[in-house]
């Protein structure tokens, strides 16, 4: 594992940025994965037990919006995986994930999505969120791809929490600041939209995800229209 996880440190850190994608770490993480893993793309999303929820980075523009989507319908392999603290693979969207995520599924599935392999990013008791895998193709990973996966899970959350080993995160940092700004703004707006509303903070986070879904928009910026209060959930309440 030792040699597996050097390599694929070596892969991040060699990856150019790409000018859709940023130069942090985590859309570099994903653009390494899909290519490593023969995958047609992989995402990260934060997740926290606060509430804190949404899409980080992504490989490309349509892995983005799959995953946008198990936070817009509040369910997917991501969820799964965040609450069982264990990896959640599904080698047949066709399968009995209709049943598990009836909305997730035939929306993945339109996108062309036919297989998903989700990874929690967790050491110890610390979870901060998943790591998405998707296929176009059916089909189980591999012994080799799966140990991979896991090891890109490793790499990821160790260079996300390990911020005193400056050698092994110098390269490392943008990504980390980039990510806690990220959790930290989704939460904000969380909490702006709670006081509004005068709800729990989990109803919230459905009220915007809900909004989110019904106007065809990201999380991410209803949450940024909360912030700038060009969005007030507390205007023409019934």
């Amino acid at each position: 594992m030792d040699d597996r996880v050097a390599m694929i440190r070596h892969l991040i850190e060699d990856e150019p940025p790409s000018p859709d994608n940023g130069a942090g770490l985590l859309p570099r993480v994903c653009a390494v994965a899909a290519r490593t893993l023969a995958a047609s793309g992989a995402g990260i999303s934060m997740m926290s037990e606060a509430g804190a929820r949404g899409v980080y980075a992504a490989s490309d523009p349509l892995t983005e919006h799959i995953e946008e989507l198990q936070f817009v319908l509040g369910e997917g392999p991501c969820w799964d995986a965040f609450s069982t603290r264990r990896p959640v693979l599904v080698p047949n969207l066709d399968g009995e994930s209709a049943v598990r995520w009836p909305m997730y599924t035939p929306a993945a599935h339109d996108s062309g999505i036919r297989a998903v392999f989700s990874f929690p990013l967790q050491m110890g008791a610390a979870r901060i969120g998943i790591l998405d895998v998707f296929r176009k193709r059916t089909g189980s990973l591999t012994g080799e791809e799966l140990a991979t996966a896991l090891a890109f899970a490793d790499v990821t959350i160790t260079a996300l929490l390990d911020q005193h080993e400056k050698a092994a995160v110098n390269t490392f940092s943008e990504g980390l600041a980039e990510a806690v700004e990220y959790r930290a703004e989704l939460f904000q707006a969380q909490g702006m939209v709670m006081v509004q509303l005068g709800v729990p903070i989990g109803e919230a986070m459905v009220r915007m995800r809900a909004y989110a879904y019904a106007h065809g928009r990201r999380l991410d910026q209803v949450a940024a229209d909360v912030l700038a209060r060009r969005l007030h959930f507390d205007r023409d309440r019934p």
